[in-house]
């Protein structure tokens, strides 16, 4: 039984308690009674009840002494006075001291009634009040978190875009003076030399791959959000990052296809934001899947949402790591355990930019299978013919 059903009637008369019972029990309350203070006390330290009619004289004391009593075990329980046409001033006074209202001696059921309705409903509105500033409370504390979040995470890119450009350039120069050695523009090496310097370059070109990846996941933060949408024909986009992946995947001795540049369609986005989203799921499909696999890239859709699957048959991914992967620095424990260098960024930016465009990613994998990532993304034109 709720606690607002719950009704204690402390009145010294065994005629007004045994009466409040009978019409107030047909209508669905729970009535206990109590003829003086301690009875009331005892009652009030068993149970919670969400109305109290009270006597203001009992032969133990004054009722009005229970009032703090009342309040204290259950500010939301209402309390009407029961009173003679003696005492009204007693009345007032309980009122003062947090009474609902009062009920003058002798009374009628319909007067009985109507008070317990109505002081319920009070006591029924005032939790929904203190329930509704909690939520706004909860809300605002929730803003205030949010905004506070907002501001780390910009700080955090800024901070990435910044450290990023100033590790780029010493970065690429060093790139380049290595391979400036290796191709031997700067005299003969012998082989020890050539092997530390091959050992050199491919270091300083994963440190290179980070600080790209860190610019391009800042930029999708910063740069990307800032910039209006228009409408871009998908296979613009694809054409040359298909044409990379193609030359890295010959390289790796990766079959590479890709059917459907036709039925690309057009969609809603920035070209660069589609080309970091693309370039990342068809970059890791050549550089997951080992020499004698098979990538294949497929654009197609209908008049209202362009598809775009990429398969490989890579290593796969494991089903524990599937709802992890977007995260930052996150990878697949079998991608951490290959020789395969990543920075575990790609995805935050391909998720970030999709959010954008309103787009959406799904991927079914298996380890030692490989993988299917298919991009959905609303069509901003007409449907290819």
């Amino acid at each position: 039984m709720e606690t607002s059903d719950r009704l204690l009637v402390i009145d010294d008369e065994q005629g007004i308690r045994e009466g409040c019972r009978r019409v107030l029990e047909p209508e669905g309350y729970r009535v206990e009674t109590a003829g003086n203070l301690a009875e009331a006390r005892e009652r009030l330290a068993a149970e919670t009840f969400g109305l109290v009619l009270l006597d203001v004289m009992l032969p133990d004391g004054r009722g009005i002494e229970l009032l703090e009593e009342i309040r204290r075990r259950d500010a939301d329980t209402v309390v009407a006075i029961i009173t003679g046409y003696a005492t009204v001033e007693l009345a007032v006074e309980a009122i003062q001291q947090g009474a609902y209202d009062f009920l003058s001696k002798p009374f009628n059921g319909d007067v009985l009634l109507l008070a317990v309705r109505q002081g319920l409903e009070r006591r029924r509105l005032a939790i929904d009040a203190r329930r509704v500033h909690e939520v706004e409370r909860q809300s605002a504390e929730l803003g205030r978190a949010r905004e506070e979040l907002e501001r780390l995470d910009r700080f955090k890119s800024d901070f990435m875009l910044t450290v990023a450009h100033e590790l780029r350039s010493p970065v690429s120069a060093a790139q380049s003076l290595l391979r400036t050695l290796l191709h031997g523009l700067a005299g003969d090496l012998n082989d020890r030399q050539r092997d530390m310097l091959r050992r050199m370059e491919a270091r300083n070109a994963e440190l290179l791959e980070l600080v790209n990846d860190l610019l391009s996941l800042a930029a999708s933060k910063t740069y990307e959000p800032d910039r209006p949408l228009a409408e871009v024909p998908l296979s613009e986009v694809l054409k040359p990052v298909v044409a990379r992946a193609c030359e890295e995947a010959q390289a790796k001795g990766v079959e590479f296809t890709y059917r459907g540049e036709e039925n690309a369609g057009v969609v809603r986005g920035t070209a660069e934001g589609l080309a970091m989203i693309f370039g990342n799921l068809i970059g890791n499909a050549v550089k997951y899947t080992p020499a004698g696999g098979r990538v294949e890239v497929e654009a197609g859709g209908d008049s209202r949402t362009t598809r775009v699957r990429v398969v490989d048959t890579g290593i796969g991914i494991p089903a524990e790591d599937l709802e992890r992967l977007g995260e930052e620095f996150f990878r697949a424990g079998n991608a951490k355990a290959s020789a395969i260098v990543g920075s575990g960024l790609g995805l935050s930016i391909v998720r970030h930019n999709l959010s954008r465009f309103g787009g959406e990613m799904d991927i079914q994998s298996q380890v030692g299978r490989g993988t299917t990532v298919t991009v959905s993304l609303p069509q901003a034109g007409p449907a290819p013919s």
